[in-house]
This record gives C-alpha cells, structure tokens and sequence, in this order.
C-alpha cells in the first residue's frame, strides 16, 4: 500500500478521535462544495454525529502508523449491505486505498450472508462513477433527493 507504516483496513476498530476522522471527512469532501446539489450531507455532520455513526454502522479504517488516513462505513441496507462516506487523505490518493476498503467491505458483507454490496455517487462526480465501475459496479437507479425534480446520483451494485 505504499509504506511500511500504513495499516491493513480495520473492521469496527476501537477509534475514538472523532475530530481526527470529521477532518478527514470534511477534507476529502471538500472539493464536492459547489459542484453537488444538494450539498453532501457530512457539511452538517459533527464529530458527535460520525461518532454516533460509528455506533451503528460498521467502520472501515486504514491508518498510517496511528493516523486515519481513509475510511467508509457500511451498514445493512434491505438485502444488500451498502457503504458510504469513502474517503482517502489526500496525500494518500491513487495508492489502492478505496479499493482496500470497498474490497472489506465486500468480504464483511458477504461473511454476514449478503449477495449485494451497493452505494451511492452524485451524478456530477463523474470521477467517482469511473472509479465505481472499475470496481466492478454498475449504476442499478437512479436516485433523486426530496425536493429535486432531476436524477441527482446513481444508485450502484456489484454481485458478491
């Protein structure tokens, strides 16, 4: 993965620096600002509020020697088991870090019985949708957020 010091993902790690995860969040979405609509729902997320994510849903972590540097969360969803809120630092980019952690995702998903793993990207991120299908998925939907009378992401699967 590119250092020596950078960890394997963890799976529901014992992580408690919630405002070191927020800033990993909110700058990786960053870049989002003023090219989605509507805006990500982490521009309003605390660090209480990712931290009570924490609590429910499933967190997948990698850190270089102690500090997060990606993450997503991934929690059941009907019969599928759907991942979101994938971020890598940027100065960890394009080293094989979110395909690690869609690749957990996948192997806990599929250790707890699911067939399906799924996610969302907004239409206007197409970078993401490329990076999407190179993973494997395809768009199954799309999906339009309460208010909107236009698509605003795609809905994604991919077979486990």
């Amino acid at each position: 993965m590119g250092s020596s010091m950078v960890s394997k993902v963890e799976t529901n790690p014992e992580f408690q620096d919630w405002d070191v995860l927020a800033a990993l969040l909110r700058k990786a979405y960053a870049p989002m600002a003023g090219r989605i609509d509507p805006p990500s729902s982490l521009t309003t997320m605390t660090r209480d509020d990712i931290a009570a994510k924490a609590r429910v849903e499933d967190l997948f972590l990698i850190r270089d020697a102690d500090l997060p540097i990606a993450c997503g969360f991934g929690a059941p969803q009907g019969d599928a088991y759907e991942i979101g809120k994938v971020a890598v630092a940027d100065t960890h980019r394009r080293r094989g870090l979110a395909r690690a952690l869609i690749e957990a995702a996948a192997a806990h998903a599929r250790a707890q019985g699911f067939g399906t793993l799924q996610l969302y990207a907004r239409i206007e991120l197409t970078e993401n949708r490329a990076t999407y299908e190179a993973l494997g998925f395809h768009i199954a939907a799309d999906f339009t957020h309460p208010g909107f009378t236009r698509p605003t992401a795609h809905f994604f699967q991919r077979a486990l």
